[in-house]
């Protein structure tokens, strides 16, 4: 059984969905590290309730309803001739954002962030528990939930032998155009980024896909898309290996040769670590204008005014799902500052003006 160093608190309700038998609370669980598959592992031991409440019984109380909520709309969804509400709609996005943000890969983030800005400023007294930082991130959630209201969604069902994996951290924040298109530079891309796909596998014949509709066109019936072609299962699957911290999840107990074949496709590529820390120091000073320079960590600690700067690290997988097509005339807004491309329902969130429309180059 993977330790608990290697959990990392996906809910019961997600992870059920996945399991070997609907009447069996068991799952095969393949770890990166040994690459071993561990077959009827007891998806309790996957999941912590504790760890991410504590004693914060209005957190628990708050979030409960999501959680339950979740198994009757996929439930709901897998029923014959289901078509997707815009409350059902509405409820996945809002569920991928909380899975995206109560991981401990996002919470780690923040608690090497404050890390960080302690040993730069030399201020003891910062400090960050990772269960604090989990607590907080869901507190999150109910401020900017709002967030991914413009995305457009499409649900994908999978009708080939190959099964949809999921993972301990399941909720894939990409960005196809970003990660290609030269125009992006080195920049990183946000939950604001115009060309966002948000990709949740839902089981093993499910998967919700979340998307940019100013960038992207995946031709659907009804918000449906059938799958008929292994490489798109593959694709998305990828995506799964690439974001995970140790283990990902299948019902299939024969999976070994599959999980291993697309794990080592990947292992060059998947990164060590899920952000970098980037430092800049005053350069020198026009009239009220402030230019800064990037140093690294120990020139940093010798200046007294330093910037910090917390950068995900993200990259393509090996292929994408040749369902998602770039949309004819599709777009993005810019001002043309470090805010980057951001997608034009998200303007306004910025309170500035000055932002204008780019088109995106196919090819």
């Amino acid at each position: 059984m993977a330790s608990n160093k290697n959990q990392h608190y996906v809910p019961q309700c997600y992870l059920k969905n996945f399991s070997i038998d609907k009447s069996k609370a068991a799952i095969c669980v393949y770890n990166l590290d040994r690459k071993k598959l561990i077959k009827n592992a007891p998806i309790k031991n996957q999941c912590s309730r504790n760890y991410f409440y504590g004693e914060d019984l209005a957190l628990e109380k708050a979030l409960q309803p999501i959680e339950g909520q979740f198994s009757e709309i996929v439930r709901t969804i897998e029923e014959p001739n289901y078509t997707l509400t815009k409350k059902d709609e509405s409820f996945l996005k809002h569920f991928w954002l909380l899975q995206y943000l109560r991981t401990e890969a996002a919470s780690k983030r923040n608690v090497e962030l404050v890390e960080e800005l302690k040993n730069t400023t030399d201020v003891p007294e910062l400090k960050m528990e990772l269960k604090e930082a989990v607590q907080q991130s869901m507190r999150t959630f109910f401020q900017i939930k709002n967030i991914v209201n413009d995305l457009k969604v499409c649900i994908f069902r999978n009708e080939t032998n190959t099964s949809f994996i999921t993972s301990d951290d399941p909720a894939v924040l990409t960005n196809r155009w970003h990660l290609l298109d030269r125009k992006a530079g080195f920049q990183s891309f946000g939950l604001r980024s115009a060309g966002n796909l948000l990709v949740l596998p839902l089981t093993p014949k499910l998967l919700m896909l979340a998307y940019d509709a100013d960038v992207y066109y995946v031709p659907n019936i009804r918000q449906w898309v059938k799958l008929k072609n292994s490489f798109d299962i593959d694709s998305f699957n990828y995506l799964q290996i690439l974001h995970c911290r140790a283990n990902l999840y299948t019902e299939a107990t024969n999976s070994l040769q599959y999980l291993e074949c697309l794990h080592n496709r990947v292992v060059d590529i998947k990164p060590a670590q899920s952000h970098k820390i980037n430092y800049a120091v005053l350069d020198k000073m026009d009239d009220d204008t402030k230019t800064f320079k990037v140093v690294d960590f120990a020139e940093a600690k010798e200046h007294e005014v330093a910037l910090i700067h917390c950068q995900p690290v993200n990259v393509a997988p090996p292929t994408w799902p040749r369902c998602i097509n770039y949309k004819h005339r599709g777009f993005m807004m810019t001002d043309g500052s470090a805010l980057g491309f951001v997608r034009k329902a998200r303007v306004n969130d910025f309170g500035k003006s000055g932002f204008y429309k780019v088109l995106i180059q196919k090819g």
